[in-house]
């Protein structure tokens, strides 16, 4: 399919700016937008907490809806090549989230590579959801409902965040929400990767750099805490949405993602958005069929809340 009409028009507006793997990290973390607050959806509530780890405290942003649906509560992880992004980049998105499936959204705001290479983040992801579901009662959620999601490197950290919790216990997961994944490492490239190697933001150059920043040897990418794909066994893994979008390096490793939990047996939703690129969730402000497929998201998650 060609590109969405209002996805093109996205890109275009970006043609001037410079390739992300030709930027400085501090120039990457220093150009990111955000929505007005006018634009964002309004929820019941939005409130900053921090959770305590191990001697330090981790931001993290509690959001309620305004009509309660569930006393679930998603932990939600961002996305950003495991360098950039924060509370607020995707504030937007987790407002839509909380009012599409009237349930709590928890965003944490785990440490960021190179400063706090792998597996930091990841053992940030894990503590924190551990952590939240100790204190349910506090917020007022039912831990028995939680769901993991991220978009991108947040949807690697929600995958190994699963598989962890399978592996050496804690919490049960009702579902995990994996929003164009990253699952592999960019080499041997996928189709995808070939396809869409540039011309639709996420570059292949950039996930090469991403993952230089985020790994300080490349033996790690054996590890399926750094590349789930290569976990032994997917089974036992909970309820599953995995979304893909059409013109994304990471298309394929997360559709492959999808394929291996299905053949073991985990229950397992797959769309793929064609006409859409990689960060789409992000997009709906200016684009119909990105803030469609969050709401849908949303709608999903809050039915795997109540199986």
């Amino acid at each position: 399919m060609p590109l969405d009409p209002e996805i093109a028009a996205v890109l275009q507006s970006l043609e001037a700016s410079p390739p992300m793997e030709s930027v400085s990290l501090e120039a990457l973390r220093a150009g990111l937008t955000y929505p007005p607050l006018e634009r964002r959806t309004s929820v019941g509530e939005v409130v900053d907490i921090e959770v305590p780890l191990a001697g330090r405290l981790l931001a993290a942003r509690l959001y309620r809806p305004a009509t309660l649906r569930s006393r679930g509560v998603t932990v939600f992880f961002h996305g950003g090549g495991f360098v950039i992004g924060n509370l607020d980049t995707h504030d937007h998105v987790c407002r839509d989230l909380c009012a599409g499936s009237g349930a709590a959204v928890i965003a944490v705001d785990y440490r960021l590579a190179p400063e706090h290479p792998f597996p930091a983040a990841v053992d940030d992801c894990l503590d924190a959801v551990r952590w939240i579901a100790e204190h349910g009662p506090l917020f007022d959620i039912d831990p028995e409902r939680m769901v993991v999601a991220g978009d991108s490197a947040g949807g690697n950290l929600a995958a190994v965040t699963a598989l962890r919790i399978r592996d050496e216990g804690g919490p049960a997961l009702r579902a995990q929400v994996l929003i164009y994944p990253v699952t592999a490492y960019h080499t041997p490239p996928t189709r995808s990767y070939i396809e869409n190697q540039s011309g639709y933001a996420l570059t292949r150059a950039a996930m090469i750099r991403f993952w230089s920043d985020y790994l300080t040897d490349e033996r790690e990418t054996r590890h399926p805490h750094a590349c789930p794909l290569r976990a032994n066994s997917l089974a036992r893994l909970p309820r599953t949405l995995i979304v893909t979008a059409e013109f994304d390096p990471l298309r394929d490793e997360g559709e492959a993602y999808a394929n291996r939990l299905f053949d073991a047996g985990v229950p397992v939703m797959h769309w793929r958005y064609d006409g859409m690129i990689h960060g789409f969730f992000r997009m709906g402000l200016v684009c119909a069929k990105a803030k469609e497929g969050v709401l849908r998201s949303a709608a999903w998650i809050v039915d795997a809340m109540a199986r």
